[in-house]
């Protein structure tokens, strides 16, 4: 198994979904995220320069979300995975979305992995 950094149940607001009405009001989406980091977690040394800041990770989620209004949350998984990889010591990036939108169900959501190329 590889070292995995794992955020689950982060809460990111944002304007989403197909219909116009649907995006008029943020609604609240949880994203799961398992990163597997450049640096193994042996030899950290305590030292968090050296591996995965989780707390930046949320912070950028968040603000990337923010940014406009989107009608697929696959589109938000692509840019999200995206910026992880090319913002962070990440090799590999399993992201999951959950959305609270159909009666009847939990949730909808995706799950996508992206790797380092």
């Amino acid at each position: 198994m590889k070292d995995t950094i794992l955020v689950k149940g982060l809460e990111v607001p944002l304007h989403i979904g197909v219909p116009d009405e649907e995006r008029e009001q943020p609604q609240i989406l949880k994203i799961h995220l398992e990163l597997v980091p450049g640096n193994s977690f042996s030899g950290l040394d305590d030292d968090i320069e050296k591996t995965v800041n989780y707390y930046a990770v949320s912070l950028r989620v968040k603000e990337l979300a923010a940014e406009r209004p989107r009608k697929l949350i696959e589109t938000l998984a692509e840019e999200i995975t995206e910026m992880i990889l090319r913002e962070f010591a990440v090799l590999e990036v399993l992201l999951e979305i959950e959305k609270f939108i159909l009666p009847d169900t939990d949730f909808v959501g995706l799950k996508m992995l992206r790797k380092r190329s």
